[in-house]
């Protein structure tokens, strides 16, 4: 089992809470990357918006390929997967990019594909805003762009939404970087199970995880493609007694529809296809990842960790607040103790 982290980029995880000791600066991000490393996690999610999802759009929040390209010159083992979403880059130009982070990193970039969801963002940016299923078929011709200029070059391309023409990409990347997406709509299923290598989940039970898992799985399967990594979203908190967990859970569940951040929530349930229902309460901590369950005492959260493995998954990306912290204290208790 491999533990990943969301990077704070946003400057925290609570709606409700309006500082939680992790600014939205470089020197966070820096710290929290080298650190990491020691404490035994493999890699870090860069989420890529414009505006600040969690903490409302007046707030700061750090652009994320440039935090991405900084962190690959400061740290030596962590995976960097930057989210990126098709309707804000031209494909070649990012195919770029990428290969020049991937050889900063010697390696280390990986991809997660994301579909936009916030139509406020994009029109803010001067961009236009498709509805859910016309942006996964634009993703299609963009993951083609995207893999074919890593691979050769001189590759020409002629498409609904983009075109080139006898593309040269040099350096090419250290290696073609892993391409990650999530998504719960046909449209998302069928687009990851044929062009990606990794599925990435939110928050749910072992049981839900488990057949989503074994969906992708035949999917990949009547394809004729080899197995996917598969990834789930959780918020940590670790604790010596389940009082002190349940004291913690009602600190940060107390979101209130006047708290900034409730009108980006709003924008999000109307822009997805979900399988099941989104609270409010699951909204609070961002990726539905108290369902995953990671909170408890460090022998509950170690079981629960080993549910999760049966069903097939493969790695973790946390969240916790304030997330250095947490993330020493989700290390000593459980990182090491499983390593």
């Amino acid at each position: 089992m491999k533990f990943g982290y969301w990077m704070p980029v946003f400057g925290g995880w609570l709606r409700n809470v309006e500082d939680e000791n992790m600014r939205a600066d470089w020197n966070y991000v820096k710290t929290l990357g080298q650190r990491s490393e020691a404490l035994g996690y493999d890699l870090t999610l860069i989420a890529e918006l414009y505006l600040n999802d969690i903490k409302g759009q007046e707030a700061p929040a750090l652009e994320a390929w440039s935090t991405a390209s900084a962190l690959a010159a400061v740290t030596e083992q962590l995976e960097i997967m930057v989210a990126v979403r098709p309707t804000f880059h031209n494909p070649a130009l990012l195919a770029k990019q990428a290969a020049n982070i991937d050889l900063i990193s010697s390696g280390r970039l990986s991809l997660n594909v994301v579909s936009s969801w916030w139509k406020d963002e994009a029109t803010k940016y001067g961009l236009h805003f498709e509805q859910h299923d016309d942006r996964y078929a634009r993703t299609r011709e963009w993951l083609d762009v995207v893999t074919n200029v890593w691979k050769k070059d001189n590759f020409s391309y002629q498409g609904k939404y983009y075109q080139v023409t006898e593309n040269v990409l040099q350096p090419k990347p250290a290696k073609a970087p892993f391409l990650y997406a999530g998504g719960e709509s046909e449209a998302a299923k069928d687009l990851i199970s044929t062009q990606c290598d990794g599925y990435v989940m939110h928050g749910d039970s072992p049981e839900q995880i488990g057949a989503r898992i074994a969906d992708m799985r035949r999917r990949r399967e009547q394809k004729g493609l080899p197995p996917m990594k598969f990834g789930v979203a959780g918020y940590t908190i670790v604790r010596e007694t389940e009082q002190e967990v349940k004291k913690e859970l009602n600190r940060i569940t107390d979101v209130k529809a006047s708290s900034a951040g409730y009108g980006n929530y709003q924008q999000w349930l109307a822009g997805t296809q979900l399988e099941q229902q989104v609270s409010l309460a699951d909204y609070s901590v961002s990726n539905r990842g108290l369902r995953t369950g990671l909170t408890g005492t460090p022998a509950q959260i170690q079981d629960r960790i080993g549910a999760f493995e049966e069903v097939g998954v493969d790695f973790f990306l946390l969240q916790a607040s304030p997330q250095l912290e947490e993330m020493e204290r989700f290390s000593e208790a459980v990182i090491r103790v499983l390593a």
